[in-house]
């Protein structure tokens, strides 16, 4: 089940959201991968990040549900291939040594379906590691691009689809999967944003407007006003913007 909100432009990721594979330092610290290891890495986007496990000296394959990311991975040089981390084909790839994912997690909707498709993508004693958004994730952002649709008349689902887990309910999943050590935490990370809130909105969220069906011309309006309604919160008194990013950042390891 591909989440229709899920939608980006390699184009405006690549100017916009290069902080993303910028911060991922941590994350792949704590990955350690290794020279010769086949490693699977999990909502590979357009492969900027990739190409430092692949620098590590370690075989990696991506994996994405955007063709478009997919492409500019490919232009890379990175094995990436288009597809839906809930319905993993383990027989298509064989078994890894590590899995690895970076800011992808929370797209993927049911994730009871993809902790299945990990631990089966896993050889005995492999680890997965990753970051994605945590519990309160973005909060004031959301809430208001939702205010600010819902004012135009857009009809907005219950929730964001998106899956911002606590460590508890994270863990408790993943546990059901049948991982073990696992270690996770939440780490509230301000992140600057280059080009301020409207930006993002146009980056980040455009596949919600796309469920909202919100047409082309009025985008470009309402991520300026969703801008306003956050400045009092997030613009900075130099004038610079931060997001209210709060990280999940784990480790595990399928038994041996």
């Amino acid at each position: 089940m591909v989440n229709t909100a899920n939608r980006w432009s390699a184009a405006d990721y690549a100017k916009n959201a290069a902080f993303v594979p910028r911060l991922g330092d941590a994350v792949l610290q704590l990955l350690d991968p290794r020279p010769g290891e086949l490693i699977l890495d999990l909502g590979c986007g357009d492969g900027v990040l990739t190409e430092r496990i692949v620098e590590a000296g370690a075989r990696v394959i991506g994996l994405d549900s955007s063709a478009e990311m997919v492409e500019a991975a490919r232009a890379r040089g990175i094995d990436a291939f288009v597809a839906d981390a809930e319905t993993m084909d383990v027989e298509r790839f064989g078994q890894f040594d590590a899995v690895f994912s970076n800011a992808a997690l929370h797209w993927m909707l049911d994730p009871d379906a993809v902790a299945t498709g990990i631990f089966g993508a896993l050889r005995d004693g492999g680890r997965f590691v990753g970051e994605m958004g945590g519990e309160g994730n973005l909060l004031t952002l959301r809430t208001a691009l939702r205010k600010e649709l819902t004012l135009r008349g857009y009809t907005m689902p219950d929730k964001d689809p998106s899956w911002y887990a606590g460590v508890e309910e994270f863990c408790r999943l993943y546990v059901t999967a049948g991982f073990c050590d696992i270690h996770a935490e939440l780490i509230p990370r301000p992140t600057p944003l280059p080009g301020g809130a409207a930006d993002w909105v146009r980056t980040f969220r455009a596949g919600v407007m796309d469920v909202a069906m919100v047409p082309e011309w009025e985008r470009a309006d309402i991520a300026a006003a969703v801008e306003a309604r956050v400045a009092p919160v997030l613009q900075q008194p130099d004038g610079s913007w931060n997001a209210d990013y709060v990280r999940l950042r784990f480790a595990m390891r399928k038994p041996d």
